[in-house]
């Protein structure tokens, strides 16, 4: 199988698992979302060292020591994700599943403002139609829940600033896992063990297949994310963005057909303009994408032309 076809089946793969989330989760009721949290985290570190383990990757580890602002930085991007987790299990354990999804909707547009606030880009114009968009789509929905999206804001700003510190960093997706999970193992660790001591914990309490489901919350962390990292290196970068939408959309079906969450009429045109937006910047991103790849055909041809020349 050719290496861009299997990228894109783990690409398809990774997003497909995490459109799916929303079904997974509530199957740990009676846990609630903080506990869920913590599980997640302890389970997820036990999955990545499994992993790890049976690659026998572990040189990295003395490189990473040697390098305090990387560490910092993983402990930074720990506590980001920590907070994008926590908010979308509660989000999907309450029936704010479409919420969710608007969130990972508007990523896309969150990544772009980030670039010009925090890395000076200049936006293209198509891009700024784009944003302006989105915007408007907030300013709908909040007038449509009565509210700020709040759910859908913080995940999208949290995933966001997630994805900017992780690529600061520039450490594979296993070993970043590793260590995430290595600095939110204390906290979440011990925040069970006060459970269970205080009687309050459901772990075991719920009987033997919410206590698996639990600790297979690693596993639903840590297999989706090292298929991302798998396509990541094989497939162009534009087709990442395309297959992004995948998870957001599932989240969607999720919410609307299985969980029959309440569309009035006003919340489906917040989504539609936010459908429209990311159009717009997807379409400008493929023009963008097709054009630079012509002007580097065009740079390499005098080159070919003085090759065939002299043979």
């Amino acid at each position: 199988m050719p290496d861009e076809r299997r990228g894109l089946l783990y690409g398809v793969a990774a997003y497909t698992m995490w459109g799916l989330f929303p079904l997974y989760w509530p199957l740990l009721e009676p846990s609630a979302p903080v506990e869920i949290l913590a599980h997640r985290m302890v389970w997820a570190l036990a999955a990545v060292l499994g992993i790890l383990a049976v690659r026998r990757h572990w040189g990295w580890m003395g490189t990473l020591a040697r390098q305090p602002r990387i560490l910092g930085l993983l402990a930074l991007a720990a506590l980001i994700i920590s907070v994008n987790w926590g908010v979308y299990i509660y989000a999907v354990n309450t029936g704010h599943v479409v919420e969710s999804a608007l969130g990972y909707f508007i990523n896309p547009l969150v990544s772009v403002l980030f670039g010009v606030v925090l890395l000076r880009e200049r936006l293209r114009r198509w891009q700024w139609v784009a944003v302006g968009l989105g915007t408007v789509a907030v300013v709908v929905l909040t007038v449509d829940y009565g509210r700020p999206p709040w759910i859908a804001l913080v995940l999208a700003f949290s995933f966001g600033t997630y994805g900017l510190v992780k690529k600061t960093a520039n450490v594979g997706a296993a070993e970043g896992l590793a260590v995430e999970s290595l600095v939110l193992l204390l906290p979440a660790a011990g925040y069970l063990v006060f459970l269970e001591s205080a009687g309050s914990g459901t772990f075991g309490e719920a009987g033997a297949v919410h206590a698996g489901l639990l600790v297979l919350s690693g596993v639903v962390t840590a297999v989706p994310l090292l298929c991302f990292s798998a396509a990541a290196v094989r497939v162009p970068l534009t087709v990442v963005g395309l297959l992004q939408y995948i998870a957001p959309v599932l989240q969607f079906l999720c919410g609307v057909l299985v969980v029959r969450e309440t569309m009035p009429a006003s919340r489906w045109a917040g989504f539609a303009i936010v459908w429209v937006a990311l159009a717009v910047f997807t379409w400008d991103s493929l023009r963008t994408a097709r054009r630079a790849r012509q002007e580097r055909e065009r740079e390499r041809e005098p080159l070919a032309q003085a090759v065939r020349a002299t043979t």
